[in-house]
């Protein structure tokens, strides 16, 4: 494609020019990135605290309801509304408020169009950082600047109509509407049907052109063979079935239908116009994308105007916001003053003495609660108030009973001195007017931090530090209860100190406290006033009004009174506050610190004889653990002396037996036949010596035993729970044929016990048994004997496992055979095939029980649940 010929086919453009430079977006409240780069990291904790102490986000939530873009609804939600950093910048954004009120007598706000610009930065982001812009976003770009175009047009008409909307036309005046790149991209692309047009180049027009035509040849010839066309693997075709594909040679098949009796054929005639449209549709991608590329540069090359004209779109959308939210709450416009004592527009009068003017001012917030209810405001309210500060005044000393509204009114004053800075109207009558203040600095609430250990009045201290160093002649404190939570004398004297210091280097200070001593500072220095919260004495409530020049009371009695205290305790909390005069301060100091000698006395006795007792303690402790130890190593030296006297045992006993084995063997070869049966007589004789030399007492049998070999108990039946040591019991459940535990209930608890820990009652007459001496013993016995000598310990091993759960019948039989051939002789193999349907477990027992190297197996049972052991000769 020809690169010019974009720029050749494109109308030229129309510049829209201004003789008012385009000024910088200086004027957003700073944000917190804005301060760390601004302030340094105290001032800007103490900025961000104060804002949000004062709910300054949630007051400029109060606009988001009132922006038109979501770029102004983004800003109001995020308190990113613009604020003045000067008298002269806020003044200016004053003005823009009033100048969108009277637009908005001459044209509703919604008219103006502002809802249809879009927010444009990750677009124009993506364009910068090389990425492809769709259709889609181009189309979005047109139709944000063909709007912002036209809300310029509509406001230049409205100012000239009422020339009070002109502050609003110079907002925009100077901005880059890129007018150009608004007609590029309309004439390459029609946004109704998002294509791009065949005039967007020369190559894409003659692209199209021959594509067309093709296709018209192509779908020609293929109506010869077929009134029906389709569209296979990007290549026309037609269907015929498939045993008559042959009426088509030289035809390539493209695809089958699902069940195959069909098949889509492209004429041998029409094999090169196919490629001939697959070459085209090529071609006309690649011209698009080279289109789309081009359009996609030129956006990113009016990267910065763009982006300085959304900035100004969201200063008029915020514009009209702050109007429609003055409107809301019937707010007036309030007079700035640039020093304490001057304002920028003087009217002279009786008020010009006062720096701080307001009357019946609301608190924005609660008013706000109010308008948005449904009840709406039919009750006065949030309570008015009024401000006044004498102009030679720079701390205000505010007394009052606790619930009064002192820290309300605090709030006030620091949310509509924000407000004004940031161009809104303030909820007041007539013509409010205080000072412009470059900070606005606060201690209000608890400042309570158990991560950094600060306790409330600690927190109170850090703070008030961090705005006196960093507060200066135009800013405006505001501290509630000032170094309360302390001792009241010493609070006293360093808040005291506190006012005395910043009454020369703020231009306004407003502090509540209960500390009566403060309000008597007035007395000796003109540049303290005080002002007391009204408390009716009547109805024993405050009334939530100011009196400028009076001393107030806590009335903290009066008001434990109406609450229905006891009188008793009032009556000795009267006693109680003549005692805590100032006279007698000091003899209550020394009683208090006697007293406090003395308790520290007691303690001290009391530490000194918890430490003997804690050494005696740990003294006994070392003794217990040093006899543990010695015990251990007792246990393990009489365990390895028994293990090696059994192993002795063991090896004298093999050893006679061989030899036994021997001599029977060799007396066999030369006695008679006649004298065997004496010879196997001795010999048994001989091993049962033996085995009751030897053998561990558990393994003979008594009488008794030997009897209740083959017991099995009965349910109802009462028995002798020997694991239970020797308690009765009832059997509740027999057991089954391959159960080796049986449920048995002694007294109110049930538990399942293993048979051979139980016992029947002893019988009154005993059955006559066959009564064998012990020294009879049968060669059988004496081979099972031996088995169990020689026997492996049963410890299951990852080695000695075998797991056939999850497998085929096949398989389980294969791995069997494997592991019973890899096992070494005298060795155990344990065999899981779990419960299940018992399919595995039937072969894993018929394998075993015909397996040459398989001496013996234990099948699974209660107590090894889907476990078999097999014993490798």
């Amino acid at each position: 494609m020809n690169t010019l010929s974009l720029q050749l086919l494109i109308p030229t453009a129309i510049h829209l020019t201004s003789s008012r430079a385009a000024s910088p977006s200086s004027l957003r409240i700073p944000s917190p990135s804005i301060l760390r780069a601004t302030l340094s990291d105290g001032s800007q904790s103490v900025e961000n605290q104060t804002l949000e102490v004062l709910e300054w986000r949630a007051l400029c939530n109060q606009l988001s309801p009132f922006a038109s873009t979501s770029m102004g609804l983004s800003a109001t939600k995020t308190a990113d509304i613009p604020v003045g950093k000067s008298p002269e910048e806020s003044m200016t954004l004053l003005d823009e408020t009033a100048a969108a009120l009277a637009a908005m007598e001459v044209m509703e706000p919604r008219r103006f169009g502002l809802s249809e610009i879009l927010d444009l930065s990750e677009i124009v982001k993506r364009a910068v950082s090389g990425q492809l812009l769709t259709l889609r976003e181009l189309c979005a770009v047109r139709a944000t600047l063909t709007a912002a175009s036209s809300v310029f047009e509509k406001l230049q008409r409205a100012a000239n109509t009422d020339k009070r909307v002109t502050p609003l036309v110079e907002i925009l005046e100077g901005c880059d509407f890129n007018a150009t790149l608004e007609q590029k991209i309309g004439f390459c692309i029609d946004c109704n049907m998002s294509v791009i047009l065949d005039r967007a180049s020369e190559d894409l027009e003659i692209i199209r052109s021959e594509r067309r035509r093709n296709m018209k040849n192509l779908v020609s010839l293929l109506k010869k063979v077929s009134t029906r066309v389709f569209k296979r693997r990007s290549r026309l075709c037609v269907a015929i079935r498939a045993t008559h594909k042959s009426l088509l040679p030289g035809g390539v098949v493209l695809s089958y239908s699902r069940v195959g009796a069909t098949c889509f054929m492209e004429p041998k005639e029409a094999v090169e116009l196919n490629n001939m449209e697959v070459r085209h549709a090529d071609l006309e991608r690649a011209e698009e994308m080279a289109i789309l590329s081009i359009l996609t540069s030129e956006v990113a090359a009016a990267q910065s105007g763009i982006l300085h004209l959304l900035d100004r779109i969201v200063e008029l959308d915020v514009a009209f916001a702050r109007a429609s939210h003055a409107k809301w709450m019937n707010g007036v416009y309030p007079k700035l003053t640039s020093e304490h004592s001057t304002t920028l527009d003087m009217d002279g009068g009786d008020s010009a003495s006062l720096a701080v003017d307001i009357d019946s001012v609301q608190h924005p917030l609660l008013l706000g609660s109010v308008l948005g209810s449904s009840s709406g405001g039919g009750n006065l309210f949030p309570v008015p108030v009024d401000i006044k500060v004498e102009s030679r005044s720079k701390v205000v000393v505010i007394s009052g009973p606790n619930t009064g509204g002192k820290t309300a009114l605090l709030k006030t004053l620091g949310l509509i001195s924000l407000m004004s800075k940031s161009g809104m109207y303030l909820p007041a009558k007539n013509r409010p007017r205080l000072p412009w203040f470059d900070l606005v600095l606060a201690d209000i609430g608890d400042p309570q931090s158990l991560e950094q250990s600060l306790s409330t009045f600690s927190g109170h201290i850090s703070r008030i530090c961090q705005i006196l160093n960093i507060a200066s002649e135009n800013s405006l404190v505001l501290l509630d209860e000032i170094c309360s939570g302390t001792d009241p004398s010493e609070g006293v004297a360093l808040a005291t100190s506190i006012l005395k210091y910043i009454k020369n280097r703020v231009n306004v200070a407003v502090v509540s406290t209960h500390y009566g001593d403060l309000s008597r500072l007035k007395d000796n220095e003109t540049q303290f006033q005080n002002a007391a919260m009204e408390f009716s004495m009547e109805t024993l409530q405050p009334t939530f009004r100011v009196l400028w020049g009076s001393t107030g009371e806590s009335n903290a009695l009066r008001v434990a009174k109406s609450i229905g205290f006891d009188g008793r305790i009032l009556e000795h909390a009267h006693e109680w506050r003549e005692r805590l005069k100032p006279e007698q301060e000091v003899e209550r100091k020394g009683s208090l610190f006697q007293s406090l000698v003395e308790e520290r006395n007691k303690l001290n006795l009391q530490a000194t004889k918890a430490a003997a007792l804690h050494g005696d303690l740990m003294n006994l402790y070392r003794e217990l653990e040093q006899e543990s130890r010695d015990l251990e190593k007792r246990e393990k030296a009489l365990f390895m002396k028994e293990t090696q006297k059994v192993q002795e045992d063991l090896s004298s006993a093999k050893s006679k037996m061989q030899k036994l084995v021997a001599e029977f063997e060799s007396q066999l070869e030369t006695v008679p036949a006649d004298q065997y049966n004496s010879l196997i007589l001795k010999t048994e004789e001989a091993v049962a010596d033996i085995i009751e030399a030897y053998c561990p007492k558990d393994l003979v049998l008594t009488e008794e035993e030997e009897g209740y070999r083959d017991y099995s108990p009965q349910a109802g039946e009462k028995v002798i729970v020997t694991g239970l040591g020797g308690k009765l019991g009832t059997v509740v459940e027999e057991p089954g044929d391959d159960d080796e535990t049986v449920l048995v209930q002694q007294g109110k608890m049930r538990v399942r016990i293993n048979r051979k820990d139980i016992k029947p009652l002893p019988r009154t007459k005993t059955s006559e048994t066959p009564n064998r001496s012990k020294r009879q013993v049968s060669m059988k016995e004496l081979g099972s004997v031996l088995q169990m000598q020689s026997e492996p310990v049963r410890i299951e091993t990852s080695k000695n496992t075998l797991d056939l759960r999850g497998m085929r019948v096949e398989e389980a039989m294969y791995q069997l055979d494997m592991a019973i051939s890899g096992r070494e002789s005298g060795s155990i193999l344990f065999i899981i095939h779990g419960m299940g349907t018992g399919v595995i477990k039937e072969l894993v027992l018929q394998r075993l029980s015909k397996h040459s190297r398989v001496s013996r197996y234990e099948q699974a049972n209660p107590m090894n649940h889907g476990c078999t052991v097999a014993y490798i000769k």
